[in-house]
């Protein structure tokens, strides 16, 4: 399988595999999940649309799918619940964080300025 730089490496597969969904014993044959996730991983990470998602990830409709069905099942959230539960009996989160107070002002014109006042 080609690995591409920002897919998850074999560990950090290691960890999720155990917490995705199980392919029911019906039905037609899921894409392998790493490949699927991977390309979900890749759709949020750049911001490009499903659309561009690269080939080797497998077909965008079925990225987008699995994607939404795990938002509205819970998926992500106990994936994200987990990985914080190890990461944190490791040492490995460090809550600390900014934020960033940058103002970007709009110019007059398009801020609804009366015009010709």
């Amino acid at each position: 399988m080609y690995v591409a730089r920002g897919d998850l490496s074999n560990d950090e597969w290691a960890v999720l595999a155990p917490l995705l969904p199980v392919q029911a014993a019906r039905g037609g044959q899921w894409r392998d999940h790493r490949q699927v996730v991977n390309g979900i991983c890749w759709v949020k990470r750049t911001g490009s649309p499903w659309r561009d998602m690269p080939e080797r990830y497998g077909p965008c409709k079925t990225a987008h799918r699995r994607f939404t069905r795990w938002a509205a099942d819970g998926t992500w959230a106990r994936l994200k619940a987990q990985v914080v539960a190890l990461a944190e009996l490791d040492d490995g989160v460090e809550w600390d964080a900014q934020a960033d107070a940058t103002i970007v002002r709009v110019h007059q014109h398009a801020a609804g300025a009366v015009k010709g006042g």
